[in-house]
Parts: structure tokens; C-alpha cells; sequence
């Protein structure tokens, strides 16, 4: 066997390893306590995929257990040449978090609308005038991550964390979230109480394209389920063709997911995660013919996080840390950044050539 050849077999020994250590922590979500800290850690660290912020905490807890890391849970991670650049270095005999990494390649045609025109560009390789090139997601590989307590070097900037008092929701957070569902073209009603609404804290009718919130709760509270309704406006609409099939198969799934959301908001902007309701991931994850728990596990909360992550990005509140360490420059390298996915994305168009 040639080296390269060995060299591919390594890697590829590696990454079933990994996948394997990945679907050992998500199979051990049993329980909805067990669901809600893992999204409350996924909250932390948004800014990656859901499976490596498992991956993640996986390999920092046993870190911990080694003597290796000094607190249980991590604060900052970021690749080695990515701590680099901060101004800070991995410590002597400090082993990186393996993570997916995303294996991407250029793609190139002359007449894009054509499935079967499109060839890959070899490494270096220059397109044709007039070309279209779009770069593809097209496979995993293992890279690693450090935390800031395995770096030492120039300190790391402390960002503010939102405190807020029983009850309270952040300012401005509210507003947001309403903004975000009139966008879509739903119409936000307040209601006195859940009497008029079915006994439910709140309500989204895809019909009527109306979402109620009963307004007889604390500020937490209404915003909590404004934050629930509006990810059932963005995850379930039947209109819209990103619609979740799975929910729409199941509806404890829909009722999942809208609560996940909203205890991913919730939990970046500081709020306690204890009173989001989340049912036996068993009820669930087992529901959906043709896929096993564990991927309904990962597919569903990829959705959750992803959309989570979509909110908060338009929302002008203070928020937690995303994981990365502050000042870190995010167009670093995509091996460093990690996998967003764990399947093939559609190809975006990233530059036209000769035009």
C-alpha cells in the first residue's frame, strides 16, 4: 500500500471513530432533562453544528475527568492556528476536541441548468471562460479544537453576560421576536387569557396566518412563547417547502422542535431552561418510519439549531457567547470552523468566470 493510500485509510479509520463516538453520545440522550442540556450546552456554542458542539462536550468532559482541563464544561473553542492568531498557543500535551470538518470542492459548467454538465475542478485547475463555479460540500473529515483553559498566552476579552432577574425577559426581545412573525405574514393577536386559545400558552394557525400569545404570564414567560410560536412559523408553515417532514409525520416532533427553539433563544439570552417542557426522547425519536432515534435525534436538533441560530442573528438583544473566542476572525480556515452539516449541501454560486 502506497502512502497516500495508507494516508486515506488513517483518515478514514479516523473518521468512522468519530462517528461512532458521536452516535454513542447522541443515543445517550434518554430523557428530556437529558435533551434540554444538551441544547443548553448547543446554545453556547451555536456558532458549530449540533454534532460537534456533542462531540465537543463529550471530549472535554472526559478531559476533565483526566485532570486535563480545570472545570467541567468548556468556555472558547477554536482551532490551533485560529488560537494562533489571538495571540495565544495550545499548551504542551494538550490534545485537541476532534470535530467533523467539511471537505468542499469547485465544480464548474457552462450551462448550470444542466444536472449532467457540471464537472469538479482538480486542485488548482482554472475554469473555462465563461464558466460557473459553485463550491460543494462533498464529504467529512476529523479535525481538532482546543478550549482556552488548554491555550495560554495574551488574555481573552470578556464579554458581557445578560443577567436578568425572575420573570424578566431581555429588552427588546420581544419586539424582535414579533417583528420576525409579521415578516413571515402572520399577524401577531394578544389575548387576555389561554380560555380563548384552547387552554394553550399560545398558538399558530396556518390558515388564518395568525400566532396568539395569552398575555396574562410574566415577561419570561410570553416571550418564551412567542419565541415557541415563531419557530413553528419558521419550521412548520405547510405553505413553505422547507416545511419539517418529520414533524409533519409526527406531531410530538413539531411540539419538540418549537420548544427547542425557544429554549435555545431563551438560554442565549441567559433565561433559565427548567420550565421548557420536552417530553421522553424515546416518545419521539422513534417515531419516524425508515430512520433510527439517533438520527432523528441529530436531524432534529440540526433543524432546531440552525433555525435557533437564524433568530438570533436579526435580534438586536445582548446575548451569551456563540463559543467562539471573542476577536476571532470566523472567515478562518473551514477545517478549523468545522462542519455546519453532516450531509452535502446544495451548491451556491461563489463566482461567475469571464464575465
Amino acid at each position: 500500500m502506497g502512502t497516500q493510500a495508507r494516508d486515506i485509510a488513517a483518515r478514514e479509520a479516523k473518521l468512522e471513530a468519530l462517528q461512532n463516538k458521536l452516535t454513542a453520545s447522541v443515543g445517550a440522550l434518554v430523557s428530556g432533562d437529558d435533551w434540554k442540556r444538551a441544547l443548553s450546552f448547543a446554545a453556547q456554542f451555536r456558532a458549530r453544528s449540533f454534532n460537534n458542539t456533542m462531540l465537543i462536550a463529550v471530549q472535554h468532559y472526559a478531559a476533565f475527568q483526566e485532570g486535563r482541563v480545570p472545570a467541567p464544561m468548556p468556555t472558547y473553542v477554536a482551532g490551533f492556528r485560529q488560537w494562533q492568531s489571538l495571540s495565544r498557543a495550545v499548551m504542551k500535551g494538550q490534545s485537541g476536541y476532534a470535530i467533523l470538518a467539511p471537505v468542499t470542492a469547485r465544480f464548474a459548467s457552462a450551462n448550470p441548468s444542466d444536472p449532467d454538465s457540471w464537472r469538479r475542478l482538480a486542485r488548482g485547475e482554472t475554469p473555462h471562460s465563461g464558466d460557473i463555479v459553485r463550491s460543494k460540500l462533498v464529504g467529512l473529515k476529523p479535525a481538532h479544537v482546543w478550549d482556552v483553559s488548554q491555550t495560554d498566552g495574551k488574555p481573552i476579552p470578556e464579554t458581557p453576560r445578560p443577567t436578568l432577574l425572575q420573570g424578566q425577559a431581555p429588552d427588546g426581545l420581544w419586539d424582535g421576536l414579533a417583528d420576525q412573525i409579521t415578516a413571515q405574514g402572520f399577524e401577531l393577536r394578544l389575548v387576555s387569557n389561554a380560555t380563548s386559545i384552547g387552554g394553550a400558552n399560545g398558538l399558530t394557525d396556518y390558515a388564518t396566518r395568525e400566532v396568539s400569545v395569552r398575555m396574562d404570564m410574566d415577561d419570561a414567560a410570553q416571550a418564551k412563547t412567542l419565541a415557541h410560536e415563531l419557530g413553528h412559523v419558521l419550521l412548520h408553515d405547510p405553505t413553505q417547502p422547507e416545511a419539517s417532514a418529520d414533524a409533519a409525520m409526527h406531531r410530538g416532533i413539531a411540539e419538540v422542535e418549537a420548544e427547542s427553539v425557544a429554549l435555545m433563544v431563551g438560554a442565549a439570552h441567559g433565561l433559565a431552561t427548567d420550565d421548557y417542557t420536552i417530553p421522553y426522547v424515546a416518545s419521539w425519536a422513534s417515531s419516524v418510519p425508515g430512520k433510527t432515534p439517533a438520527e432523528v435525534v441529530q436531524s432534529t436538533a440540526e433543524r432546531v439549531r440552525s433555525t435557533a441560530v437564524r433568530i438570533l442573528d436579526q435580534l438586536d438583544t445582548p446575548q451569551i457567547s456563540d463559543g467562539n473566542p471573542p476577536g476571532l476572525d470566523r472567515s478562518g480556515p473551514a477545517h478549523e470552523r468545522g462542519a455546519t452539516a453532516t450531509r452535502a449541501a446544495t451548491p451556491q454560486q461563489i463566482e461567475t468566470v469571464g464575465r
